[in-house]
């Protein structure tokens, strides 16, 4: 992709999808907080106030001074960056093929995508351990998975601590949004924007938000995310600060808090001077976790009709996001029962 002096039609955005702010015009809108004193009765009341109003008002924010050692994601990032440079065929060893599962991909895992991302991906689900397959991980450079293992256990760790201070935020007990997950599953998912041509033509991620419960980011500091809270109207991006992680919430989290807390619209752009490094951690409920409001507050309305799985909740949402575009090329005429869940075999490849 890098040695491409163009961008082949397949990458190209409709002109509405197109990035209009660039990857390096940092805003300050989305806060940055200190988890500094967490377990401090009064400075949590103090950070929980703050996260809250971030949640209500973005669904996105960034940490520092959130524990997970630097060295450790340092070491993490290093690796990442070894095995993107890696030559072509030795990362595709590691994709699917014939029916074999893989970790390493080009663009989205999903099938019928109307226009790719310019993009490479490595993902793996890394807990519970019984779906933590580290046999499909890549391994080079030495030493992956091990430490793709316990950044993996230190971003859990993170996940559950943040959940806490938003269940005490909705005035239910500390482990609410944990429970209500049942057992967290875990994926991690890095993400690698080689340098483009014509980055005003496509992006690395489309507009979209997270169907779990929340998620851990980490990105270097070339710069590439960007969010939205109008409906994508506007856009801002996300200044990356040398030892940050960006939080974002996804869709159960919106559920669960019965709207209050929103889930959090970004996509990634991409550039022409820099390659560019991300390490998404999604925590999701369990597949037959029950996903509805765990609190509504005196005069709300419940956003949800009728409870469902989290696996029901999970194929919709996959289902609308790659059949959406679709409906949108076709000004409306297809048919939106399309739009309901389908299969996971008919929505993975």
């Amino acid at each position: 992709m890098e040695d491409d002096k163009s961008v082949m039609p397949m990458f190209v955005r409709d002109e509405d999808d197109r990035p209009k702010v660039a990857y390096n015009e940092f805003s300050d809108e989305i806060p940055v907080i200190s988890l500094s004193g967490i377990d401090s009765p009064d400075d949590r009341a103090h950070i929980r106030t703050q996260i809250t109003e971030a949640c209500e008002k973005y669904g996105i924010f960034q940490v520092i001074d959130h524990g997970v050692d630097a060295d450790l994601i340092s070491t993490m990032a290093r690796q990442c960056c070894e095995f993107f440079n890696l030559p072509s065929h030795e990362k595709q060893q590691f994709g699917a093929s014939e029916g074999k599962p893989g970790s390493f991909f080009i663009s989205s895992p999903f099938k019928g995508e109307l226009v790719q991302n310019w993009r490479e991906t490595v993902t793996q689900c890394t807990f519970p351990i019984k779906s933590g397959d580290y046999t499909l991980w890549p391994d080079k450079p030495d030493g992956w998975k091990a430490v793709t293992k316990e950044y993996s256990e230190k971003m859990m760790d993170l996940s559950h601590q943040l959940l806490g201070v938003l269940s005490e935020a909705m005035g239910l007990e500390t482990e609410a949004l944990s429970k209500a997950c049942v057992v967290m599953d875990q994926r991690v998912m890095i993400n690698y924007y080689p340098k483009c041509p014509q980055p005003d033509l496509t992006l690395g991620l489309p507009r979209h938000t997270d169907p779990g419960t929340i998620t851990l980011l980490y990105q270097d500091l070339v710069g590439g995310l960007q969010a939205t809270r109008d409906d994508g109207k506007t856009w801002i991006t996300v200044p990356p600060i040398a030892g940050a992680l960006v939080v974002n919430l996804g869709d159960h989290a919106y559920w669960a808090s019965n709207g209050r807390f929103t889930s959090a619209e970004h996509r990634a752009v991409v550039n022409s001077n820099e390659s560019r490094l991300s390490i998404a951690t999604f925590q999701y409920p369990t597949a037959e976790a029950t996903v509805f409001p765990l609190a509504i507050r005196e005069g709300e309305e419940a956003v949800m009709e009728q409870a469902i799985t989290f696996a029901e909740m999970y194929r919709r949402k996959m289902s609308s996001d790659i059949e959406r575009p679709k409906l949108k090329k076709l000004d409306g005429k297809m048919d939106k029962s399309k739009l309901e869940s389908r299969p996971i075999g008919e929505i993975f490849v």
